[in-house]
Protein backbone atom coordinates (compact mmCIF):
# COMPACT_ATOMS: atom_id res chain seq x y z
CA UNK A 1 0.00 0.00 0.00
CA UNK A 2 1.04 3.61 -0.57
CA UNK A 3 2.78 5.24 2.41
CA UNK A 4 0.50 7.78 4.12
CA UNK A 5 1.48 11.36 3.49
CA UNK A 6 2.59 13.11 6.67
CA UNK A 7 0.25 15.87 7.81
CA UNK A 8 3.01 17.80 9.63
CA UNK A 9 6.20 19.11 8.00
CA UNK A 10 9.30 19.39 10.17
CA UNK A 11 12.20 21.80 9.52
CA UNK A 12 15.35 22.43 11.52
CA UNK A 13 16.45 26.09 11.41
CA UNK A 14 19.53 26.11 13.64
CA UNK A 15 18.33 25.86 17.25
CA UNK A 16 14.68 26.17 16.14
CA UNK A 17 12.37 23.34 15.07
CA UNK A 18 9.46 24.54 12.91
CA UNK A 19 6.51 22.15 12.75
CA UNK A 20 3.99 23.05 10.06
CA UNK A 21 0.43 21.72 9.98
CA UNK A 22 0.10 20.60 6.36
CA UNK A 23 -3.54 20.05 5.40
CA UNK A 24 -4.07 23.45 3.73
CA UNK A 25 -6.82 22.13 1.46
CA UNK A 26 -9.08 21.71 4.54
CA UNK A 27 -7.73 24.74 6.45
CA UNK A 28 -5.66 22.36 8.62
CA UNK A 29 -8.71 20.70 10.12
CA UNK A 30 -7.41 18.33 12.79
CA UNK A 31 -8.04 14.71 11.89
CA UNK A 32 -6.57 11.76 13.78
CA UNK A 33 -3.51 11.58 11.50
CA UNK A 34 -2.64 15.26 12.04
CA UNK A 35 -2.99 15.00 15.83
CA UNK A 36 -0.78 11.89 15.99
CA UNK A 37 1.81 13.31 13.55
CA UNK A 38 1.99 16.55 15.54
CA UNK A 39 2.38 14.64 18.82
CA UNK A 40 5.25 12.60 17.36
CA UNK A 41 6.96 15.73 16.00
CA UNK A 42 6.57 17.62 19.29
CA UNK A 43 8.01 14.71 21.30
CA UNK A 44 10.92 14.37 18.86
CA UNK A 45 11.68 18.10 19.20
CA UNK A 46 11.55 17.78 22.99
CA UNK A 47 14.07 14.91 22.88
CA UNK A 48 16.45 16.62 20.41
CA UNK A 49 19.07 18.39 22.51
CA UNK A 50 20.00 20.72 19.64
CA UNK A 51 16.45 22.14 19.53
CA UNK A 52 15.90 25.05 21.90
CA UNK A 53 12.61 26.53 20.65
CA UNK A 54 9.66 25.03 18.76
CA UNK A 55 7.49 26.99 16.31
CA UNK A 56 4.03 25.63 15.49
CA UNK A 57 3.08 26.99 12.07
CA UNK A 58 0.44 26.11 9.48
CA UNK A 59 0.40 25.90 5.69
CA UNK A 60 -2.06 27.84 3.55
CA UNK A 61 -4.33 30.78 4.34
CA UNK A 62 -5.53 29.59 7.77
CA UNK A 63 -3.97 28.22 10.95
CA UNK A 64 -6.69 25.67 11.76
CA UNK A 65 -10.42 25.25 11.28
CA UNK A 66 -10.57 23.05 14.40
CA UNK A 67 -11.59 19.40 14.63
CA UNK A 68 -12.19 17.71 11.27
CA UNK A 69 -15.97 17.30 11.12
CA UNK A 70 -16.05 15.20 7.97
CA UNK A 71 -16.17 11.85 9.82
CA UNK A 72 -19.01 13.29 11.97
CA UNK A 73 -21.26 13.85 8.96
CA UNK A 74 -20.18 10.57 7.38
CA UNK A 75 -18.09 12.02 4.53
CA UNK A 76 -15.00 9.92 5.29
CA UNK A 77 -14.46 6.50 6.82
CA UNK A 78 -13.96 6.64 10.57
CA UNK A 79 -10.65 5.41 11.97
CA UNK A 80 -10.27 3.25 15.10
CA UNK A 81 -10.08 6.35 17.32
CA UNK A 82 -13.28 7.81 15.89
CA UNK A 83 -15.06 4.46 16.19
CA UNK A 84 -14.58 4.61 19.97
CA UNK A 85 -17.28 7.29 19.96
CA UNK A 86 -20.09 4.72 19.70
CA UNK A 87 -20.36 4.62 23.52
CA UNK A 88 -20.13 7.43 26.13
CA UNK A 89 -17.09 5.83 27.80
CA UNK A 90 -15.41 5.30 24.44
CA UNK A 91 -16.09 8.88 23.42
CA UNK A 92 -14.62 10.13 26.70
CA UNK A 93 -11.51 8.02 26.14
CA UNK A 94 -11.16 9.27 22.54
CA UNK A 95 -11.40 12.92 23.60
CA UNK A 96 -9.21 12.53 26.68
CA UNK A 97 -6.38 10.63 25.00
CA UNK A 98 -6.43 12.21 21.56
CA UNK A 99 -7.49 15.81 22.28
CA UNK A 100 -6.81 16.63 25.95
CA UNK A 101 -3.65 14.60 26.60
CA UNK A 102 -2.03 15.51 23.28
CA UNK A 103 -2.76 19.21 23.84
CA UNK A 104 -1.48 19.19 27.42
CA UNK A 105 1.71 17.45 26.26
CA UNK A 106 2.39 20.57 24.15
CA UNK A 107 1.47 22.87 27.07
CA UNK A 108 3.97 21.04 29.31
CA UNK A 109 6.68 20.59 26.64
CA UNK A 110 9.97 21.40 28.44
CA UNK A 111 10.96 23.91 25.75
CA UNK A 112 9.55 27.30 24.72
CA UNK A 113 6.89 27.04 22.00
CA UNK A 114 5.53 29.73 19.68
CA UNK A 115 2.32 29.45 17.66
CA UNK A 116 2.54 31.26 14.32
CA UNK A 117 -1.08 32.11 13.44
CA UNK A 118 -2.59 33.44 10.22
CA UNK A 119 -6.17 33.51 8.94
CA UNK A 120 -8.81 31.52 10.76
CA UNK A 121 -8.03 29.97 14.13
CA UNK A 122 -11.26 28.26 15.12
CA UNK A 123 -12.43 26.25 18.16
CA UNK A 124 -9.93 23.36 18.53
CA UNK A 125 -7.53 25.50 16.44
CA UNK A 126 -7.62 28.11 19.19
CA UNK A 127 -7.30 25.38 21.84
CA UNK A 128 -4.16 24.14 20.06
CA UNK A 129 -2.59 27.60 19.59
CA UNK A 130 -3.26 28.39 23.26
CA UNK A 131 -1.15 25.40 24.31
CA UNK A 132 1.94 27.26 23.04
CA UNK A 133 3.81 29.67 25.31
CA UNK A 134 3.65 32.57 22.87
CA UNK A 135 1.42 33.45 19.92
CA UNK A 136 2.55 35.65 17.04
CA UNK A 137 -0.42 36.62 14.86
CA UNK A 138 -0.57 37.94 11.34
CA UNK A 139 -2.74 41.03 10.84
CA UNK A 140 -5.28 38.79 9.07
CA UNK A 141 -5.64 36.38 12.03
CA UNK A 142 -9.21 35.80 13.23
CA UNK A 143 -10.03 33.82 16.39
CA UNK A 144 -13.43 32.24 16.99
CA UNK A 145 -15.18 29.47 18.88
CA UNK A 146 -18.65 29.00 17.35
CA UNK A 147 -19.18 25.61 19.04
CA UNK A 148 -22.00 26.84 21.30
CA UNK A 149 -23.96 27.63 18.12
CA UNK A 150 -23.43 23.99 17.19
CA UNK A 151 -24.98 22.95 20.52
CA UNK A 152 -21.70 21.92 22.18
CA UNK A 153 -20.20 23.30 25.40
CA UNK A 154 -17.06 24.70 23.74
CA UNK A 155 -14.19 22.31 23.00
CA UNK A 156 -12.41 19.83 25.28
CA UNK A 157 -10.16 22.37 27.02
CA UNK A 158 -11.82 25.70 27.78
CA UNK A 159 -8.89 28.09 27.32
CA UNK A 160 -10.96 31.28 26.95
CA UNK A 161 -11.25 32.33 30.63
CA UNK A 162 -7.45 32.11 30.91
CA UNK A 163 -6.76 33.83 27.61
CA UNK A 164 -9.47 36.53 27.56
CA UNK A 165 -10.63 36.92 31.18
CA UNK A 166 -14.00 35.70 32.47
CA UNK A 167 -16.19 38.52 31.19
CA UNK A 168 -14.86 38.53 27.61
CA UNK A 169 -14.80 34.71 27.58
CA UNK A 170 -18.56 34.58 28.23
CA UNK A 171 -19.27 37.12 25.48
CA UNK A 172 -16.94 35.39 23.01
CA UNK A 173 -18.47 31.95 23.62
CA UNK A 174 -22.15 32.97 23.86
CA UNK A 175 -22.12 35.14 20.72
CA UNK A 176 -19.70 33.06 18.64
CA UNK A 177 -18.35 36.40 17.38
CA UNK A 178 -14.82 36.46 16.01
CA UNK A 179 -11.93 38.44 17.51
CA UNK A 180 -9.46 40.02 15.08
CA UNK A 181 -5.70 40.18 15.59
CA UNK A 182 -5.67 43.68 17.14
CA UNK A 183 -8.41 42.83 19.65
CA UNK A 184 -6.63 39.55 20.42
CA UNK A 185 -3.49 41.55 21.19
CA UNK A 186 -5.43 44.04 23.35
CA UNK A 187 -6.92 41.19 25.38
CA UNK A 188 -3.54 39.49 25.84
CA UNK A 189 -4.37 36.42 23.74
CA UNK A 190 -1.44 37.11 21.39
CA UNK A 191 2.04 38.53 22.03
CA UNK A 192 2.58 40.32 18.73
CA UNK A 193 0.72 41.29 15.57
CA UNK A 194 2.80 41.48 12.39
CA UNK A 195 2.11 41.94 8.66
CA UNK A 196 1.12 38.67 6.98
CA UNK A 197 4.13 38.85 4.62
CA UNK A 198 6.46 39.11 7.64
CA UNK A 199 4.82 36.44 9.82
CA UNK A 200 7.32 33.61 9.29
CA UNK A 201 10.35 35.92 9.48
CA UNK A 202 9.18 37.74 12.63
CA UNK A 203 8.27 34.49 14.39
CA UNK A 204 11.62 32.93 13.51
CA UNK A 205 13.48 36.06 14.71
CA UNK A 206 11.65 35.87 18.04
CA UNK A 207 12.39 32.13 18.34
CA UNK A 208 16.10 32.74 17.64
CA UNK A 209 16.19 35.41 20.33
CA UNK A 210 14.59 33.07 22.86
CA UNK A 211 17.05 30.34 21.81
CA UNK A 212 19.84 32.46 23.33
CA UNK A 213 18.48 31.66 26.81
CA UNK A 214 20.17 28.55 28.27
CA UNK A 215 17.77 25.57 27.89
CA UNK A 216 17.68 24.73 31.58
CA UNK A 217 16.74 28.35 32.45
CA UNK A 218 14.07 28.56 29.76
CA UNK A 219 12.59 25.24 30.84
CA UNK A 220 12.56 26.00 34.57
CA UNK A 221 10.98 29.43 34.11
CA UNK A 222 8.31 27.95 31.80
CA UNK A 223 7.60 25.31 34.43
CA UNK A 224 7.39 27.94 37.18
CA UNK A 225 4.94 30.13 35.23
CA UNK A 226 2.83 27.08 34.33
CA UNK A 227 2.85 26.19 38.02
CA UNK A 228 1.54 29.68 38.82
CA UNK A 229 -1.39 29.01 36.49
CA UNK A 230 -1.90 25.57 38.05
CA UNK A 231 -2.04 27.14 41.53
CA UNK A 232 -4.65 29.59 40.18
CA UNK A 233 -6.70 26.53 39.30
CA UNK A 234 -6.11 26.26 35.55
CA UNK A 235 -5.66 22.48 35.43
CA UNK A 236 -8.59 21.83 37.77
CA UNK A 237 -10.73 24.15 35.63
CA UNK A 238 -9.68 22.20 32.51
CA UNK A 239 -10.61 18.91 34.21
CA UNK A 240 -13.99 20.25 35.33
CA UNK A 241 -14.83 21.61 31.89
CA UNK A 242 -13.88 18.33 30.25
CA UNK A 243 -16.54 16.58 32.34
CA UNK A 244 -19.08 19.33 31.52
CA UNK A 245 -18.19 18.70 27.86
CA UNK A 246 -18.85 14.96 28.33
CA UNK A 247 -22.19 15.63 30.02
CA UNK A 248 -23.23 17.97 27.21
CA UNK A 249 -22.71 15.17 24.66
CA UNK A 250 -25.47 13.18 26.35
CA UNK A 251 -28.12 15.90 26.43
CA UNK A 252 -31.15 15.92 24.13
CA UNK A 253 -29.88 19.21 22.66
CA UNK A 254 -26.56 17.66 21.59
CA UNK A 255 -28.12 14.38 20.43
CA UNK A 256 -30.60 16.23 18.22
CA UNK A 257 -27.82 18.44 16.84
CA UNK A 258 -25.72 15.38 15.95
CA UNK A 259 -28.65 13.76 14.13
CA UNK A 260 -29.18 17.02 12.23
CA UNK A 261 -25.51 17.12 11.22
CA UNK A 262 -25.64 13.60 9.85
CA UNK A 263 -28.77 14.55 7.92
CA UNK A 264 -27.17 17.74 6.56
CA UNK A 265 -24.61 15.43 4.97
CA UNK A 266 -21.86 17.96 4.32
CA UNK A 267 -19.86 20.16 6.63
CA UNK A 268 -20.53 23.17 4.38
CA UNK A 269 -24.30 22.76 4.65
CA UNK A 270 -24.04 22.13 8.38
CA UNK A 271 -22.09 25.36 8.91
CA UNK A 272 -24.48 27.33 6.69
CA UNK A 273 -27.46 26.10 8.72
CA UNK A 274 -25.68 26.95 11.97
CA UNK A 275 -24.80 30.46 10.81
CA UNK A 276 -28.33 31.17 9.54
CA UNK A 277 -29.66 30.64 13.06
CA UNK A 278 -27.25 33.25 14.42
CA UNK A 279 -27.32 35.92 11.74
CA UNK A 280 -28.62 39.13 13.32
Amino acid sequence: SMPRRRTVRVERLGPVARLTLDRPQVRNAQNTALILDLDRAMRAAARDRAVRVVILAAAGPSFSAGHDLKPVVGQVKEDAWRRLRATPEGRMRHERELYVDKCLAIYHLPKPTIAQVQGHCVAAGLMLAAMCDLIVAAEDAVFSNPVLRMMGAGVELLVEPWELGARKAKEFLWTGDAIDAREAWRLGLVNRVVPRARLAAETLALARRIALVPPVTASLVKDSINQTSALMGKEHAFRYHFMVHQFMHGTATATAALAERKQAGTVKRLLAARDRAFTP
